[in-house]
């Protein structure tokens, strides 16, 4: 299979949406808009707390493939950058080519950025970025002697690709479950919203589980073409065109009894009353003074990252227009699974994150709403320490990041954990690293800045209880 046909495949995957009108025929959409769910959006008798009327904006940036994290955030002094050598063989970046960053709160380390990361660099020491370090998915405090034992619950699939980018998304490490908790913010929050035309999870990177609710429907906006429509619908160049046109306002505009028929004509006529307005602000979107082009250097297809981006700052430009008081974004970088080609594959991918964040924060403080966006990242898990020859294989415990102006800044949140190998280090196994904190501790401190009320966040996550009730006060 050639690189040029599994690139354009990803990229085909990526922007197919299941709440996308545009790019589908009109019968398509019937199922992948998940009309019947759709009927009960608004239906929500949660209210935010402050009574709305403020804007706050999640955007969720998943790293695809599994990100070398360990590779990402290294330590500097000694003789903790010895260990990592050491460990890490082949795989070590230089010493001399690190970004030093300076946290406000010491924990006996000095740490240092992938050189890739110039931009990234200049958010944390700029107090605009912090880390949160050895988190994964637990269901329970897990210790080395109970990994081995047997004796405790672990995620199901534990190391595997498709449960544990599923358990990052539901918080149910515990269970395989079709909704996921941005999802169910939206299910909680949608009162929230005036606009009952435009979802508050809107997608770049088409359908995904992190944004699926009991009733809520993502919108998918394409990270170039902006909000597309039915393949041909208005569009009078053509007389088939202007019969499906005909055909199509004739099905909505109908009054049915049938209650699926019923659902299914206003779910269609929904989207495209939210796409004409999403349209609209984009077309009117402000000129960004620091544009987003991704570094030359960077993969081809992640372009899409940097313009998807792009896309979401231009959305949240016109969040009065359309009414919109919370707004939930999905983004994701694939690439990440590294198995070989570990050090000119990552460097280059991580340009791409970088340039990426460097225009969206910009972008954000340009608008003067930096303080109410809050961008994160999510990866199925960390690579191992150990080197396989040219690249790592599938682990744990990992590093995440969180970005914006409400932000605690400059910190590393957590424990970051000892790199050495062997019975010395209790979090360590096979080349892996048990989690010091739960996936569900990380995204439990989003969701209260988001304003899920404090006696919601076990229905986001329902294993919270069994761990340390104090937030991590990132946000």
């Amino acid at each position: 299979m050639s690189d040029q046909y599994k690139n354009s495949r990803r990229k085909f995957l990526g922007h197919a949406s299941c709440a996308a009108i545009g790019g589908t025929t009109l019968f398509s959409t019937l199922f992948n808009l998940k009309s019947m769910g759709a009927a009960a959006a608004l239906n929500s008798s949660l209210k935010l707390q402050n009574g709305g009327g403020d804007y706050k904006a999640l955007v969720c940036v998943l790293l695809e493939g599994g990100m070398d994290a360990y590779n990402m955030l290294i330590p500097r002094s000694q003789p903790h950058y010895s260990q990592y050598a050491t460990t890490r063989s082949n795989l070590a970046v230089p010493l001399a080519s690190l970004r030093q960053i300076n946290q406000i709160t010491p924990d006996g380390r000095e740490y240092g950025l992938h050189p890739s990361l110039q931009h990234t660099q200049n958010l944390f020491n700029s107090g605009k970025l912090s880390f949160v370090s050895n988190v994964g998915t637990l269901i329970q405090p897990t210790t080395k002697a109970q990994y081995f034992a047997g004796n405790v619950p672990l995620p199901l699939g534990l190391y595997s690709h498709s449960d544990q980018v599923a358990h990052w998304q539901t918080g149910t490490p515990h269970a395989r479950t079709a909704q996921g908790w941005g999802g169910k913010i939206a299910d909680m929050m949608a009162a929230a919203n005036e606009n009952p035309s435009l979802s508050m999870s809107l997608s770049l990177s088409g359908s995904n589980l992190y944004q699926t609710g009991n009733s809520t429907v993502e919108f998918s906006i394409h990270p170039t073409n902006g909000a597309a429509q039915i393949n041909g619908y208005n569009n009078n160049d053509w007389v088939f065109n202007r019969m499906r046109t005909t055909a199509i306002n004739g099905m909505i505009n109908e009054s049915y009894q049938n209650a699926f028929k019923k659902t299914y004509a206003s779910t269609v006529k929904t989207g495209i009353d939210g796409s004409d307005m999403l349209t609209a602000v984009l077309n009117n979107a402000p000129t960004f003074n620091t544009p987003f082009v991704n570094h030359p250097n960077a993969p081809e297809y992640s372009n899409d990252f940097v313009s998807g981006l792009e896309m979401i700052a231009k959305t949240i430009s016109g969040r009065q227009p359309l009414g919109m008081s919370r707004q939930i974004f999905f983004i994701s970088l694939g690439g990440w699974d590294m198995h070989d080609n570990l050090l000119e594959g990552q460097s280059d991918l991580l340009l791409a994150l970088d340039a990426g964040l460097k225009a969206f924060n910009d972008a954000m403080v340009q608008m003067g709403v930096d303080n109410d966006v809050t961008t994160f990242s999510l990866s199925e898990f960390a690579r191992t320490l150990t080197s396989n020859g040219d690249g790592t294989d599938h682990a744990w415990g990992t590093n995440t990041f969180v970005m914006g102006g409400a932000v605690n800044g400059q910190e590393i949140y957590g424990d970051y954990p000892s790199l050495v190998l062997g019975s010395s280090n209790p979090q360590e196994v096979y080349g892996s690293l048990i989690p010091t904190l739960s996936a569900d501790q990380y995204m439990r401190d989003i969701a209260l800045w988001f304003g899920v009320p404090p006696s919601e966040i076990v229905t986001l996550f329902p294993n919270i209880g069994n761990f340390s009730s104090t937030p991590l006060g990132f946000l």
